[in-house]
């Protein structure tokens, strides 16, 4: 009952954050900032927008968790002053937005394979099982291919219901984009994309509506965002990387996903990593906004304001609440390329706030939420920023965060 209160009141949250008016009259000294995009990064950014309220009275931030696809279409509208996607642009959507967008790199999660399914706690699964079970090749838990990556499971005889997501949706293209490179049947049939004809399985809305009708149906599988499955403790499978390894996604796999060398323009991804440490399903999740912020009567303060929340978030006091809830902290090579995109970001040509490089670690870009003193800059490791924070305190500050931010404004 606990888990259910929870994930009830997590998903009251998620589509009911209003999306405010851009022309929001904001000053150096206050106003609103407006988002809107990707489920997965919520709770992250439920937590991370609190504390910069907190830090600077008479700011607020909006934020609608209305989906990838949605947040995309919320900035070429520009209804919004940022959008939120678990998937770049690609060239076509690039060419749509009328306008430069710079990729912002706000942290990294993994897509976890979430079940119910009794007395069943040890699951291992590959990807080429996960592609047949959502194709409808794999109908039974005791199917034979099932039991063989299982020895010692004891898989019941029950039909398996696949779970996927119903809006468009980059937590399902960093899925159908693992799929496609290790199952070349899918890559044929289904292929990747952030909406998918399926072929077998239930649809349900973000990753609180795949996670719900997971917890309540015996038999269920379904991807979403490790977050919502390490709060909501549902069972998660592993997963086989491929070194042959497998791995639960936690943060130091998920980190290990990103020991590649970066694009400048930090459209990456991360998927099906080569080291051997790494969760085969990592991902980046991206606040985009426009390179050149003077549109829609936009004031130069309100630029300003956005480009400090995107410092703020990319700080270690921003980067350290990633940690404490699950999500991994941007490795150091990630913050500092995005660090050089936030610095690009201007408003009629006039740089806002220019790329400096950090000297040393008494270079600070922001306060810290907790003790009031400047953070330090330098990167920290995963460890350090995670600080002892057990799961349980995660939850807790997801319950104090539901109070904070009201359902409508």
């Amino acid at each position: 009952m606990r888990r259910l209160f929870l994930f009830l009141s997590l998903s009251v949250l998620l589509f009911s954050c209003n999306n405010a008016s851009t022309n929001s009259g904001g000053t150096s000294s206050g106003g609103t900032i407006s988002g809107a995009g990707a489920t997965f990064p919520y709770p992250f950014y439920n937590i991370v927008f609190r504390d910069y309220m907190r830090l600077h009275e008479g700011i607020t931030v909006n934020y609608g968790a209305i989906g990838s696809g949605g947040g995309i279409r919320s900035l070429r509208d520009r209804s919004v002053d940022f959008g939120a996607s678990d998937a770049f642009l690609n060239n076509k959507e690039i060419a749509s937005m009328n306008g430069e967008v710079i990729h912002v790199a706000t942290c990294m999660g993994g897509v976890v394979m979430a079940y119910t399914l009794k007395g069943i706690d040890s699951l291992r699964l590959t990807g080429s099982l996960i592609a047949d079970i959502y194709m409808g090749k794999i109908k039974k838990w005791n199917d034979p291919k099932l039991v063989r990556e299982n020895p010692g499971v004891q898989l019941p005889d029950l039909d398996i219901t696949p779970v996927y997501r119903s809006d468009g949706s980059g937590t399902t293209y960093n899925f159908s984009e693992y799929l496609s490179v290790v199952s070349p049947g899918w890559k044929s049939v289904m292929g990747k994309g952030k909406a998918l004809k399926w072929e077998a399985g239930i649809a349900a809305k973000g990753n609180p509506g795949v996670a719900g009708i997971v917890l309540k149906t015996e038999g269920a599988i379904g991807y979403i965002g490790s977050e919502y499955a390490l709060t909501l403790e549902l069972p998660v499978a592993k997963l086989k990387n491929r070194a042959g390894n497998y791995v639960d996604a936690t943060l130091e796999t998920i980190s290990a996903a990103a020991n590649v060398e970066l694009p400048v323009d930090m459209r990456a991804t991360v998927t099906d990593s080569g080291d051997p440490n790494a969760y085969p399903i990592s991902l980046f999740t991206w606040i985009l906004i426009f390179r050149d912020q003077q549109y829609n009567n936009r004031t130069k303060s309100e630029a300003r304001m956005l480009v400090d929340l995107l410092n703020y978030i990319i700080s270690p006091g921003g980067q350290k609440v990633a940690a404490q809830i699950n999500y991994a902290p941007l490795p150091e090579q990630a913050v500092e390329k995005t660090r050089r995109l936030i610095g690009e970001i201007n408003y009629g040509g006039e740089i806002i706030s220019p790329y400096k490089q950090l000297n040393s670690k008494s270079d600070s870009v922001a306060q810290s939420p907790e003790n009031g003193q400047s953070a330090q800059s330098a990167p920290q490791s995963v460890k350090d920023l995670q600080n002892g924070q057990s799961l349980q305190n995660s939850k807790n500050v997801l319950n104090v965060t539901s109070k904070i931010i009201p359902a409508e404004q």
